[in-house]
């Protein structure tokens, strides 16, 4: 029994020396540790420079990215106070106007549809005008806007009294084409518009936004004169078209003056 624990000793210490040797044998040498240790930190260093670059180049393109949305910002905020309030104005009065234009170019009779559409178009004008007289500055459009209040107000009164006098009637043999026409008016009198309220300069918005108004009251009044037969409606229509002819050669030649 003896013997054999003093052979198993003797062979669990061989095996132990047996493995350090192994292992030994298996370590880099001093040459080696110093070549191996040089280039794995090169390794690591250079993962780490490659890092960098990318974290400065990711931190350079947020930076471009929020100057960006910066200057967007700065863009959406050139506009002083007076002049977000004069396009509030301007957008609300188009919408009321074009909401009550739709309803009255829906009507069956050619006249009751061109006094109905007319009525807001020529309140929305005023509208308008009020707002020009309120953040504008220049002689030339105030005078348009003083002068537009005073024609168009009378008219609104004259077509005003006129409604009250006309029901409509059942649907006509032109209904529809004279609904088109006005539609298609009023499409392109809308957009133009929108574009000219959108002006920064109070003086310039009115212009830009007045003459397309213009424009297409100058379309609805040929569309009543092709459509329409009650004199006291054609009669109008031939007025609108003489009067704002007049004006809206006046804003073009200041449009092109001013731009």
């Amino acid at each position: 029994m003896i013997k054999k624990s003093v052979f198993a000793t003797i062979g669990l210490a061989s095996t132990i020396l047996a493995s350090a040797v192994i292992i030994t044998a298996c370590q880099p040498t001093p040459a080696d540790t110093n070549s191996s240790s040089a280039e794995q930190p090169t390794l690591l260093i250079d993962k780490q420079v490659d890092t960098a670059e990318d974290t400065d180049e990711h931190i350079e393109h947020v930076d471009h990215d929020m100057n960006d949305m910066s200057n967007m910002d700065d863009m959406n905020n050139m506009t002083t106070p007076a002049d977000n309030e004069m396009q509030q104005a301007y957008q609300q009065g188009m919408e009321k106007m074009h909401d009550n234009m739709m309803a009255g170019m829906s009507i069956n009779d050619a006249d009751l549809a061109f006094a109905k559409g007319m009525l807001p178009h020529h309140q929305g004008a005023v509208a308008m005008a009020e707002v020009e007289l309120k953040y504008g500055k220049d002689e030339t459009m105030r005078k348009l806007a003083e002068d537009i209040i005073q024609a168009q107000q009378a008219e609104i009164e004259q077509m005003q009294r006129w409604i009250a006098e006309h029901p409509d009637t059942e649907k006509q043999e032109n209904t529809e084409a004279m609904q088109q026409a006005y539609h298609e008016s009023m499409q392109a009198m809308h957009t133009d518009m929108m574009s000219g309220i959108a002006e920064s300069n109070p003086d310039m918005a009115f212009a830009k936004g007045m003459l397309p108004h213009h424009q297409g009251a100058v379309a609805m009044a040929e569309v009543e004169l092709k459509y329409g037969k009650d004199d006291a409606m054609r009669k109008l229509a031939e007025n609108i078209i003489q009067a704002q002819q007049s004006e809206i050669k006046l804003m073009q030649d200041w449009i092109a003056e001013h731009s």
